[in-house]
């Protein structure tokens, strides 16, 4: 159903923020098994390793090595060729990929994260760890509540983190995905090339989600690399069961792609009869809220005229849903570039922010 008419001026009381810097596609549930036909497609290019011998490896993937080794000459190329060969095709990936959650209208997307279960796991989570998650988002300057919706959304409070070999995942769509090779070839590179003592475990052992994203924040690899903190100091950065490291890292994330603090992030529009029909724009904002209301697109009560925003249009449960964004939501779309993933975050956290307040 409808969330009841109401702003969502989230603003940075205190938080923080951060992930993957390069789009990807939002979770999903779990793939379903592939026909026997594609799994038997998938086998017959998986490579078989032998002890002590590492098998030899497709042409693409041979060029793959050798440009790694050029630009890392510090890694060894046995060692890299090794991890190859023990990577495993999993067609349930490629079925994945092709039916991301952004293809569901508003009305059904929002449906995913926005239960009442997950909003009051979220409201307990935050209650159970208020003093780190409050510490974490004033030093970043980030609210809370955006924090633990990321986490809501992303991994359900780090209880559905990807049961797939993040090498598994990289390696199946960097040579099995066309569409997306050349994006994944550069993840896994960056994966492979990781120093040993930034992960909190064997490569070959972490899991993720089909994408490769790791941890409850689910950071791909390049995100882990810029964004990812220890929050001890030159220890690994672990964003499978450190939380202060899963909250900090989350909050940088946000932080260093322009989060404003205490600023807004979108609130719900009234369009008057007579408004301009709203045009197909993206998250970053091009109008002011002053501009908006001229348009016939007004809502945003209390914030300064000259604010930049933009208008997101929807489709609702009962019709077209208007939004007014601001900056804020557009850093959202940095962690995942669907404007109904930075809505049903700003939900979600408004959600989480509201049962919280309410003992």
């Amino acid at each position: 159903m409808l969330m009841p008419t109401r702003v969502f001026l989230l603003a940075c009381a205190v938080l923080c923020a951060g992930c993957v810097a390069q789009p990807r596609p939002a979770p999903t549930p779990p793939a379903q098994a592939a026909p026997a036909a594609a799994a038997a497609r998938a086998a017959s290019v998986m490579p078989t390793a032998v002890a002590g011998v590492v098998p030899a490896v497709a042409p693409d993937v041979q060029d793959f090595v050798a440009q790694l080794l050029r630009q890392h000459p510090d890694l060894e190329r046995t060692h890299i060729e090794q991890l190859l060969a023990e990577a495993r095709v999993q067609p349930s990936i490629i079925a994945a990929m092709q039916r991301p959650a952004e293809a569901k209208p508003w009305k059904d997307y929002r449906l995913i994260f926005l239960g009442q279960a997950r909003i009051d796991a979220g409201i307990a989570f935050y209650r159970a760890h208020r003093e780190r998650v409050d510490r974490i988002a004033d030093r970043y300057g980030v609210p809370p509540q955006i924090l633990v919706a990321i986490l809501g959304v992303e991994t359900y409070y780090g209880r559905q983190t990807g049961g797939y070999r993040v090498l598994d995942a990289l390696y199946t769509l960097a040579f099995h995905y066309p569409p997306r090779a050349a994006f994944f070839q550069k993840e896994l590179a960056v994966f492979l090339s990781l120093p040993r003592g930034a992960l909190p475990g064997p490569r070959a052992e972490l899991r993720g989600s089909y994408a490769g994203a790791m941890g409850w924040c689910q950071f791909m690899p390049s995100s882990f690399a810029r964004y990812g903190v220890s929050v001890d100091a030159g220890g690994p950065v672990d964003l499978w069961s450190s939380l202060p490291d899963i909250l900090a890292s989350t909050a940088n994330y946000l932080a260093r792609h322009g989060w404003q603090r205490d600023a807004p992030i979108a609130v719900r529009a009234r369009a008057a009869a007579d408004a301009q029909p709203a045009p197909i724009e993206g998250s970053a904002p091009i109008h002011t809220v002053a501009g908006l209301a001229a348009r016939g697109y007004t809502g945003a009560a209390g914030i300064a005229q000259r604010t930049p925003a933009t208008l997101l249009t929807l489709q609702g449960r009962d019709g077209p849903e208007y939004w007014i964004t601001f900056t804020n939501f557009q850093v959202i779309t940095r962690y995942n570039t669907s404007a109904m993933y930075a809505l049903a975050v700003t939900q979600l956290a408004a959600d989480i922010a509201q049962g919280a307040a309410t003992q």
